[in-house]
């Protein structure tokens, strides 16, 4: 068995749907109204920043794969353009799930050999580790959005926390 298909698949599935924890981001963000994705609650991000933020890095990994340079900064990760309207909420969404597509069909062509070779640079580590790494980054921050998601919709008064 490869191992490049399994890695796409394992991609596809956190995006979505089929895997262990059966839940998945489109599924998630399906009913998610712009007002709900904008909602802070304290100090936390928001649905829409966290939407962002993980698609931030899978389009930092499918532009290299594609052929184009790391141009990808933690500090701006976080720099949700302004969205003003669901369409612009939708879009942003659509954008996760193409982008995640695309990255899915690259890993999957891509030769086995690849993925022990240095990924950009040194300190990066190989492809492996980034493909991994975007997986391992996604799950975790898809349970943030499940939990807001559940805060959200399931406390009264959310001036209270």
């Amino acid at each position: 068995m490869q191992l490049n298909p399994q890695l796409a698949k394992h991609l596809r599935e956190i995006h979505f749907g089929g895997n262990w924890s059966a839940s998945n981001l489109k599924d998630t963000l399906s009913d998610i109204s712009l007002n709900e994705a904008l909602t802070k609650i304290g100090n936390l991000n928001s649905i829409a920043a966290l939407t962002f933020h993980m698609n931030y890095y899978v389009a930092a990994i499918l532009k290299v794969f594609e052929g184009g340079p790391l141009v990808a900064k933690d500090k701006y990760s976080f720099d949700l353009p302004p969205l003003r309207t669901n369409e612009e909420w939708e879009e942003m969404s659509n954008k996760s799930w193409r982008d995640a597509e695309t990255l899915a069909i690259l890993i999957e062509k891509m030769p086995e050999e690849k993925n022990i070779e240095t990924f950009v640079d040194e300190k990066y580590g190989n492809y492996l580790r980034n493909i991994i790494g975007v997986i391992e980054h996604l799950h975790y921050h898809l349970g943030q959005v499940v939990f807001l998601k559940k805060l959200l919709r399931e406390t009264p008064d959310l001036n209270k926390l």
